[in-house]
């Protein structure tokens, strides 16, 4: 006859065990809080801080002689006021709208095309995604002082254009109110691309290779598998993308300022490059803060969708 089998004994439930329970509960909770820590303190130092001084810069009489001491006069709104009011902000606003669409549009649909492109491995696709990876890395003030070089009216593009016939004289990419803004803004497209491109492909990587089978039984053309499988696919994706790159495009200041300084004129000149005109060459440091102010407002609400998309995502 075979032993029977061993008898299991449920022990029952003890204040101990309770305690116990309660205790790591509260350790893990605390446990938590204290890895979290060092993150809330570092960004109370390095957003909200400044965030706050920078309001109170905004709604303050601030000038060279009393900005060290901070004994500024209160002035309410009055910068914003003025900000808004002044003749250029119209202009400079229609800039700041225009550089963004041109950026996002150009970004998004040349990394879309990119990572359609370079969906496949191979020997090719890896040398280009290299090359992405270091225009990607590129510092702006780099990349913005090579296509400055580029762009120049003796720069290679002149030079070809030029040599090949096309133009009699050199186009003023950079020194002419009707280009110089485009051509600034599509130097920062091409500064995009890259991170968008290996955004949007891994993306594409993720969508199940029986989707795509299923559509060539069914006679699915090329485009037709694009439109139908592989954009629906990268949707969720292509909304956080866009996002992102509307809030990098709308802050964006280094290519400005190392290409055309805002000029000729205010032609180039953004709203972030404006604060940075008013506060540090005309030393009018409440009107720049207070430009800030405005361009933290309508980034903070771009901010706000692009938090409600990605909870959206993350619930469906």
């Amino acid at each position: 006859m075979s032993a029977p089998p061993p008898r299991v004994t449920s022990q029952p439930t003890t204040m101990r065990n309770v305690l116990s329970a309660s205790g790591r509960s509260i350790g893990g909770r605390w446990a938590r809080r204290a890895f979290a820590l060092p993150a809330a303190v570092f960004f109370a130092a390095f957003a909200v801080v400044p965030l706050v001084q920078l309001v109170r810069i905004a709604m303050s009489d601030v000038t060279v002689a009393t900005i060290v001491r901070g004994d500024w006069a209160f002035t309410g709104l009055e910068n914003i006021v003025a900000v808004v009011t002044d003749p250029a902000f119209g202009e400079i606003l229609g800039n700041t709208i225009l550089f963004v669409v041109i950026v996002s549009t150009v970004g998004l649909l040349g990394g879309f095309v990119a990572a359609l492109a370079l969906r496949k491995a191979g020997r090719w696709s890896g040398l280009v995604l290299g090359v992405l990876v270091f225009v990607w890395a590129l510092p702006p003030v780099v990349n913005g002082s090579v296509w400055k070089f580029l762009l120049g009216s003796s720069g290679l593009v002149n030079s070809t254009v030029v040599g090949s016939g096309l133009f009699a004289d050199p186009i003023p990419f950079l020194y002419d109110d009707r280009f110089a803004l485009v051509s600034v803004a599509m130097v920062n497209a091409w500064a995009v691309v890259p991170f968008n491109t290996l955004v949007f492909r891994a993306a594409m990587l993720g969508i199940p290779g029986e989707l795509f089978e299923a559509a060539r039984i069914d006679g699915a053309r090329r485009w037709q598998e694009v439109a139908f499988v592989v954009i629906p696919s990268v949707r969720p994706t292509a909304l956080i993308l866009a996002l992102l790159t509307i809030v990098y495009s709308f802050r964006s200041f280094d290519y400005i300022y190392v290409m055309t300084f805002g000029g000729p004129g205010t032609a180039t000149s953004t709203l972030p490059f404006w604060g940075y005109l008013q506060a540090f060459t005309r030393l009018n440091f409440g009107k720049g803060a207070a430009t800030a102010i405005v361009v933290v407002l309508m980034v903070l609400v771009l901010a706000v969708v692009y938090a409600r998309s990605v909870r959206k995502e993350e619930s469906s």
